[in-house]
C-alpha cells in the first residue's frame, strides 16, 4: 500500500510531494498530462513564498544566481504602485519565473528524492475505507488501481477529487469581465531600452510589469527576457464570444480601447510557448472543508481568486509547505492524525484573507467616477509608510500568525526570521540550516538550553551558537514549514512551554523526558 496519491503535479503537488519525501514519505503523484504543462500560466512568484523556497535550497535553483533573495524596491496594488523603499523590514521578495520553469526545477527535485511522477495517468474515481483511500485512474495501458493512506488532491480550480468527495465549493462567480493576454511583438522604437517601458503615442509611457488602469479597463505590458513580451487586458461590460478562437487582431481592438491609442501588435517570435487566451468572467471560491477523512485538498483545489498581484502560488506552495510535514508525522506514527486538522485551521483563515484582497483589487481597479474617487483617497493613504507596510505584509503572507497562546512570546505562530547562527565552525543563515527540512531548536546563549536537553527525537535538530546581529529571541522552537512553535527572550533561556510545544507539534519532549516513541539522538549541526 502506498502512503500518499497526490492528484495533481502542478507546482502544489510537486512541492508537496517534495516535503513528505524528505521526511522519508516517498508519494505516488498522477498528473494527466503527458509531463510538465506547457502552457503559459504565472510568470513568477511574489512575497514569503520566495524565502520559503530558499529554506529548502530551491531558489538558487529557480533564480540561476547564487545568494540569497534580496527585498523588491517596488510592488504594485490594485494598480497603485508601492514604493518599497522606506520600509525598515520588507516582505516583499520577487521571483520572476515562468511556471514552467518551477514546475520542471520542482519535478526534478522530486525525482532526486525518489517520488514516483506518473505522467499521462488520470484520477476516475476513489472510494474511502477504514485506514486507507482506494483508487482508480486511467494510464497509458489502460485502467489500474492504487490504495493509499492518504489521497491529496492538487488538481486545480476544477478538481476531480473536490468534487468526488462532494465538497462544496462556495463563493462567488462574476461575468462581467473579458481578460487578454498575448505574447506578441511591438514596435521596437516604442520600448525604452533603458527601463523597458513601453512608449505609447497618443497615449503616453507604460512602465513594465505594472498594471494600468484607465477608465475604460486594465492594462499591462510585460517584456518578458525568457519568452517574448505579452500585452494583457481586462475589460468589464464588453462581452466576448468565447466559442470563437482570440486572434492578434482582437488582443490590437481590446488594447486600442482601453488605451484610446493604437498599439500594433505582431505575432511573436523566438521559442514559445506562447499565450493567446481570453477569459470570460472570474471566480472567488473556497472549499468548504480542506479534509473529508483521508481525503485532502491543496492549493488552487481548495481555492481560487483572482490573479491580480499574483498571490496564487504563493498561497498554494505555503499550503504544501503546512500539509507537508504534518501529513509525514502521522504516517510515521509520531503524533495523532488530528494534527492533519490544523492544517484546515491554518491555512483557511489565510485563504480567506487572500479572497478579501483579490477582491478589493478587482474592485479598486474597474471602471467609473465613484471608482477613480476612490483612488484618489486611496493614493493618499499610500504616501503613509505604515499603510505601505500593512499592505506590503498583507500581499506577501507576512501579517500571518497561526493561533498561539496570548501569552506567548511574540513570535509563536509566526515565520522564523532568517537569523544567522554563529560558531566556532562558522556562521549560517536560518534558510540553510532549514534545507532538509527538520524541526530545529536554536539556542542562540551558545548551549545554555542545549546542554539540558536530555532527548532528541523525530529528527530535530539541535542548534547552537550566537545570533550575527540582534536576534528577537534567545531560543526558537522551528517548526519545518518555517514558522514558529516555541520562543524565549530569557537569559539563560526559559524552557517553560518547549516540552509542550515539542509534544503537541513533534510527538517528543526535549528536557522533561520521553512521551512518545523516540528516533536515534540528533546529530547538532555545524551553525
Amino acid at each position: 500500500m502506498n502512503e500518499v496519491i497526490i492528484a495533481g503535479a502542478g507546482p502544489n503537488g510537486l512541492m508537496l510531494a517534495c516535503e513528505l519525501a524528505l521526511d522519508g514519505v516517498r508519494p505516488v503523484v498522477l498528473d494527466p498530462l503527458d509531463g510538465p504543462n506547457p502552457e503559459p500560466r504565472a510568470n513568477g512568484m511574489a512575497g514569503q513564498v520566495v524565502s520559503m523556497l530558499d529554506r529548502r535550497g530551491l531558489y538558487e535553483r529557480l533564480a540561476d544566481s547564487p545568494g540569497p533573495p534580496c527585498p523588491a524596491q517596488q510592488f504594485m496594488f490594485a494598480a497603485f504602485p508601492l514604493d518599497l523603499t522606506g520600509l525598515a523590514d520588507n516582505p516583499i521578495y520577487l521571483l520572476m519565473v515562468p511556471q514552467i520553469v518551477i514546475v520542471q526545477v520542482l519535478a526534478q527535485r522530486a525525482a532526486e528524492l525518489g517520488v514516483d511522477i506518473r505522467w499521462g495517468h488520470t484520477l476516475t474515481n476513489f472510494t474511502q475505507q477504514p485506514g486507507r483511500v482506494d483508487v482508480t485512474a486511467e494510464g497509458p495501458q489502460g485502467p489500474l488501481g492504487l490504495t493509499a493512506r492518504f489521497l491529496v488532491g492538487a488538481d486545480g480550480g476544477h478538481s476531480p477529487v473536490r468534487k468526488l468527495a462532494s465538497i462544496d465549493f462556495e463563493g462567488v462567480s462574476t461575468d462581467n469581465t473579458v481578460s487578454r493576454i498575448a505574447h506578441a511583438r511591438v514596435p521596437d522604437d516604442w520600448i525604452d531600452a533603458a527601463t523597458g517601458a513601453l512608449d505609447v503615442p497618443g497615449f503616453g509611457r507604460v512602465s513594465p510589469y505594472r498594471h494600468l488602469r484607465t477608465e475604460h479597463g486594465l492594462f499591462v505590458w510585460a517584456p518578458f527576457l525568457w519568452v517574448a513580451p505579452a500585452v494583457t487586458t481586462i475589460e468589464w461590460n464588453n462581452p466576448a464570444d468565447d466559442d470563437v478562437p482570440m486572434t492578434l487582431d482582437e488582443m490590437a481592438a481590446s488594447a486600442r480601447r482601453v488605451l484610446a491609442a493604437e498599439l500594433p501588435l505582431r505575432p511573436p517570435t523566438g521559442a514559445g510557448p506562447f499565450s493567446m487566451r481570453r477569459i470570460l468572467g472570474g471566480n472567488s471560491r473556497l472549499a468548504s472543508r480542506f479534509r473529508d477523512g483521508r481525503v485532502l485538498l491543496l492549493g488552487d483545489a481548495a481555492h481560487v481568486h483572482s490573479a491580480i498581484g499574483g498571490p496564487g502560488l504563493n498561497l498554494g506552495l505555503q499550503d504544501a509547505m503546512n500539509l507537508g510535514w504534518k501529513l509525514a508525522h502521522v504516517i510515521h506514527g509520531r503524533v495523532e492524525p488530528a494534527l492533519l486538522d490544523t492544517y484546515e485551521a491554518e491555512r483557511r483563515p489565510v485563504s480567506q484573507r487572500v479572497l478579501m484582497h483579490t477582491r478589493a483589487q478587482s474592485a479598486l481597479i474597474a471602471p467609473g467616477a465613484e471608482v477613480t474617487a476612490l483612488r484618489e483617497l486611496f493614493a493618499e493613504l499610500l504616501t503613509d509608510t505604515h499603510v505601505v507596510k500593512h499592505i506590503a505584509d498583507l500581499l506577501a503572507g507576512a501579517e500571518i500568525r497561526y493561533a498561539a497562546d496570548p501569552h506567548a512570546h511574540l513570535l509563536v505562530g509566526r515565520w522564523a526570521p532568517d537569523l544567522t547562527v554563529v560558531n566556532h565552525n562558522g556562521s549560517q543563515r536560518l534558510a540553510e540550516l532549514a534545507r532538509d527540512g527538520r524541526p530545529l531548536l536554536i539556542d542562540l546563549t551558545g548551549g545554555a538550553l542545549a546542554s539540558r536537553v536530555t532527548t532528541t527525537a523525530h529528527r530535530i535538530a539541535v542548534i547552537t551558537g550566537h545570533p550575527r546581529d540582534d536576534a528577537p529571541a534567545t531560543a526558537l522552537l522551528v517548526r519545518p514549514d518555517g514558522y514558529v512553535a516555541w520562543a524565549t527572550s530569557e537569559t539563560p533561556p526559559d524552557a517553560a512551554g518547549l516540552d509542550q510545544a515539542a509534544h503537541r507539534w513533534f510527538g517528543t519532549t526535549l528536557i522533561g523526558g520521553e512521551k512518545a516513541v523516540s528516533r536515534p539522538a540528533v546529530r547538532r549541526l555545524k551553525a
